[in-house]
């Protein structure tokens, strides 16, 4: 079976693993899913990422991080879809929740943050926020 939205499915599997009060989770990863979970990895919403294969399929173990036993991810929400494309262009470009949380955008300079798009004055596709 196809997945229309690789992005979505590691967002949620992200989500619901934290939920769940997990310390892992294994995700179907693709480049921009990879450099989705690099931003995260930078910015301290994760432990950490380590890419395998499973078979022919590329994978990758996320370690979810908590404080005082709550998930540091109070929110993470996809925004732009397959059916509905969201694009930003530079001057456009808010700061997620007063700069608490992130953007993470796809631009001509790859995957980059809200606050890199901003700097380089760049826009792009708005992937997703997390806080």
């Amino acid at each position: 079976m196809s997945m229309t939205d690789p992005i979505a499915d590691a967002l949620t599997r992200i989500r619901n693993s934290q939920r769940a009060g997990h310390e892992t989770t294994e995700l179907r990863v693709n480049k921009t899913v990879e450099a989705i979970l690099k931003i995260l990895k930078e910015e301290g919403f994760v432990g950490g990422y380590t890419p395998f294969l499973d078979g022919a399929t590329p994978k990758a173990k996320v370690e979810l991080k908590y404080y005082m036993n709550k998930p540091v991810i109070t929110g993470i929400e996809r925004v732009s879809s397959p059916g509905r494309r969201i694009y930003k262009q530079s001057k456009d470009i808010q700061p997620t929740l007063n700069n608490i949380g992130i953007g993470i955008y796809s631009t001509p300079k790859g995957v980059i943050t809200d606050k890199n798009a901003k700097f380089e004055n760049v826009g792009g596709e708005l992937l997703c926020k997390v806080w």
